[in-house]
């Protein structure tokens, strides 16, 4: 079964994005929404985290990184920035949604 993480929280105010890489299996993706997105900035401390991960991929939607001044040239390599119509497209393609508070 395939779950999409959706992480919503700045990995500077809730360890929502660490808890979220410990349990995301192989086969699963990770979705940085809202504030989540600042998790996708290449040099944060999180990145090594996410970078661990196998089999795992990883996106940050579009809008809330331009609402949040971060250019898609600023994400760590590994990240596939998407738009609304990919969030929705994510959402089609995995069986369930566990969203990290």
């Amino acid at each position: 079964m395939s779950i999409l993480h959706t992480v919503n929280k700045s990995p500077f105010e809730r360890p929502a994005v660490e808890s979220c890489a410990q349990y995301a299996l192989p086969g699963s993706a990770i979705l940085l929404i809202e504030d989540g997105v600042y998790a996708a900035r290449a040099g944060t401390r999180v990145q090594a985290a996410l970078e661990a991960l196998t089999d795992v991929r990883i996106f940050a939607l579009e809008p809330d990184l331009k609402a949040r001044g971060i250019r898609s040239d600023d994400v760590f390599e590994g990240v596939t920035v998407v738009g609304y119509d990919g969030f929705v497209d994510l959402a089609v393609e995995h069986d369930k949604i566990q969203s990290w508070l």
